[in-house]
């Protein structure tokens, strides 16, 4: 972590993750993918997108080291779906920002 970046609250590092983490339009489709079918094979999400296998993969692996998804093994294969009590924090962070950023603001710049 960048030294000026540890300068500020632990909140304000982790939504700020969140935000770098969701602004791939990959990792934002394989989670409309999974709130979509609950729960999806590996392989079968990799099918749904102009990428390679490994890309997938490591998009699905940057998203479950996060806690955004679950993985579970299943003989050859994994199974993914959101992780919904971490979307409830992450949903309540992000309200959290926008409600204080959304008000009649009279600004004369």
């Amino acid at each position: 972590m960048h030294a000026k970046t540890a300068e500020f609250d632990p909140e304000l590092q982790e939504l700020a993750l969140l935000a770098k983490l969701l602004s791939h339009p990959a990792r934002i489709a394989i989670i409309k993918l999974l709130a979509a079918q609950q729960s999806c094979i590996s392989g079968d999400i990799a099918n749904e997108f102009p990428l390679s296998r490994a890309t997938v993969c490591q998009h699905l692996q940057e998203l479950k080291n996060a806690g955004l998804i679950k993985g579970e093994i299943s003989g050859l294969n994994v199974n993914y779906c959101l992780n919904v009590e971490k979307w409830k924090t992450v949903k309540a962070q992000f309200e959290g920002l926008f409600s204080l950023t959304i008000h009649d603001i009279n600004c004369n710049c």
